[in-house]
């Protein structure tokens, strides 16, 4: 087997960096005070005062309170998309019943429609529910989506053969539990990575908590908003609750990594 050259490994070095640089550069600047920016010869060196920083951020805004609503909101939104995105791409992909096709193209075609179109009137569901203000409606309306339910019937497609469904059928195992021990084990990459998105995209969503939710309590990305709503904007402030709500992510990225990589892996041997 044939190593790779000096110039892939520069290459994925110089993307490794690339991608990492805008994390350092917010820990960077929320290690001092804003008039590092000022400099003509900014320092690449972190510096002493991140934690009193950080601390500042939790005295300014309710950052505490933020940050545990955008763990629940991302966690129940992350959890349901999963659980509902392989049930239906499980349905989608290997059962057969009427008007399966059109269905899907439906779904699917729900893509085209923006985001902010429906802002109104999701608004006025919200209200007559009573949920405006509270976390039901930020996560309801994302339980499941459109692209979920796509890419987790496109990947089980290729995953999951007939034969294998059809000799736990005959083996006696209802459909859901085929869809439990066959299906599951087999899409847990594909679901890992639907996972991550999704906990990322909810984590980092900030035009629909901004509309729907009350002032005092607001998820992580609102609670950013206020710390530059101010005729001044300090910098180390917001970089340094910038950096503090990127952690949650990239644990989130480091358990469900795992996942990834060994899917991809397993796939490699089997070709």
């Amino acid at each position: 087997m044939k190593r790779a050259g000096f110039w892939i490994y520069g290459l994925l070095a110089a993307f490794v960096l690339g991608s990492a640089f805008p994390f350092y550069w917010s820990y960077l600047v929320a290690s001092k005070d804003s008039g590092m920016l000022t400099e003509r010869i900014p320092p690449l060196i972190p510096g002493g005062n991140f934690w009193a920083n950080a601390a500042r951020v939790f005295d300014s805004v309710e950052f505490w309170k933020a940050i545990v609503n955008s763990v629940i909101v991302a966690g129940t939104v992350t959890f349901s998309t999963v659980l509902f995105s392989t049930l239906a791409g499980f349905a989608f992909a290997k059962l057969r019943f009427r008007g399966r096709d059109p269905l899907f193209v439906f779904i699917v075609a729900t893509l085209a429609v923006p985001t902010q179109l429906g802002i109104i009137p999701l608004y006025m569901s919200m209200a007559d529910f009573g949920w405006v203000g509270g976390l039901w409606a930020v996560m309801v309306p994302n339980l499941v989506t459109a692209l979920g339910v796509f890419w987790m019937r496109q990947y089980t497609v290729e995953a999951v053969p007939f034969e294998l469904v059809e000799a736990a059928r005959m083996d006696g195992c209802s459909m859901i539990r085929v869809y439990w021990h066959v299906c599951l084990p087999a899409v847990r990459p594909a679901a890992a990575f639907l996972g991550m998105f999704t906990f990322m995209t909810s984590w980092n969503d900030f035009l629909w908590p901004l509309v729907v939710l009350d002032a005092g309590n607001p998820t992580v990305q609102v609670a950013l908003e206020k710390l530059q709503s101010g005729y001044y904007i300090d910098y180390s402030l917001v970089l340094a609750g910038t950096t503090l709500a990127t952690i949650p992510i990239l644990i989130v990225f480091v358990a469900l990594g795992r996942q990834i990589v060994a899917g991809i892996m397993q796939g490699a041997v089997k070709g």
